[in-house]
């Protein structure tokens, strides 16, 4: 892909170039040795500074130095930029969806920042919790509107961000009895409703 080749305005998981070709830089994210877009927003391309002297010549067996490739950016239409989930960031997230295998979930916050707009993520069976992982059920480990502490461990496609629940500090913070009433964690992995006295299974989240 030539730099005449890369789209001006590009939206999430949209594929920038090669990373034989560039840098990915603010915005951008390398999923499948292509620099994809995180977001929606006007792509920039900076050249690389080029020291004084002659200038090499490249031939085909070459490869380019990473002090000789173009980062490329995309910077968010207008004045406020976004945050973004970024992979480490860790996340709140609802619950809005269980299938067998995973949990679908829209994130509402990176750290302290409430953001703008929900994006969605998923939480594969196998990142719930790191013991005894064949023996998950996502039934019993999230209900819809539970609100959820997560950490990003991939960027995913231009859909989801894949999270994990596999930490102490990490899961349900906050859920609702089937009876509607907010419930209390007596364990990593049951709630209580303090009113009917009813306990409900959870991937609970401990206390910081």
């Amino acid at each position: 892909m030539a730099i005449d080749d890369v789209p001006s305005i590009a939206v999430p998981g949209q594929i920038l170039g090669p990373v034989s070709r560039y840098i990915a830089g603010p915005g951008t994210h390398v999923y499948q040795g292509n620099i994809a877009s995180s977001l929606l927003g006007k792509v920039s391309i900076n050249a690389p500074a080029k020291a004084p002297g002659p200038a090499k010549r490249l031939n085909k067996i070459t490869a380019p130095a990473p002090g000789d490739l173009a980062t490329i950016s995309v910077v968010r239409h207008g004045r406020k930029r976004e945050v973004l989930p970024d992979v480490n960031n860790v996340v709140l997230a609802r619950v809005v969806r269980l299938m067998p295998k995973q949990a679908i979930v829209v994130i509402q916050q990176v750290g302290d920042t409430v953001l703008q707009t929900e994006w969605q993520g998923v939480i594969r069976v196998q990142d719930v919790r790191a013991t005894e992982k064949d023996k998950v059920k996502m039934h019993e480990s999230f209900k819809p509107g539970d609100i959820v502490r997560a950490q990003v461990i991939s960027l995913g496609d231009q859909s989801n961000y894949y999270l994990s629940t596999a930490s102490n500090e990490l899961g349900v913070i906050m859920a609702t009895s089937e009876a509607g009433n907010d419930m209390v964690p007596v364990s990593w992995k049951e709630c209580k409703d303090p009113e009917t006295g009813a306990s409900e299974l959870r991937k609970v989240a401990k206390p910081n």
